[in-house]
């Protein structure tokens, strides 16, 4: 959790990196992309198929928790995955708990969520200022 370009994608990518040299298998989505496929997947008959899938991973990285808030039968789905990765799983957000039901839009699904999240979990927190804007061209 933190603000942007903070270093929440770049730490979460090297545990990532780590996982696979361990022989770990690792999926990294964008939120966003992993409930489109996720539906996707439901209209063309494999939701089943991609869920099996994804439970047979060993860590999963969701990226941009909350950036873009996501339809019911999306929240139902990554309530599904969540709740099947147990402890593998990495959320990467600038987005607080108590903000989460602007993303999934039905109180008792989120907190159902954020439940699985925090159970066994450690919540690093990044601050700082923005690594981009530090090194843009403005600051020449």
């Amino acid at each position: 959790y933190g603000s942007v370009s903070t270093g929440k994608t770049y730490f979460a990518t090297v545990i990532g990196v780590e996982a696979c040299n361990q022989g770990k298998r690792v999926k990294f989505y964008r939120t966003a992309a992993l409930v489109n496929e996720l539906i996707e997947a439901k209209n063309t008959g494999k939701l089943h198929k991609m869920m099996n899938q994804l439970k047979k991973i060993d860590l999963l990285i969701c990226n941009k928790w909350g950036y873009i808030p996501v339809s019911k039968e999306g929240s139902q789905f990554l309530y599904q995955i969540i709740a099947g990765c147990k402890e593998s799983v990495i959320i990467i957000t600038n987005l607080k708990f108590s903000k989460c039901n602007s993303i999934f839009h039905d109180e008792r699904l989120t907190t159902a969520i954020i439940d699985r999240l925090v159970h066994h979990s450690y919540l690093l927190t990044f601050t700082g200022t923005s690594y981009r804007l530090k090194h843009s061209y403005m600051n020449l």
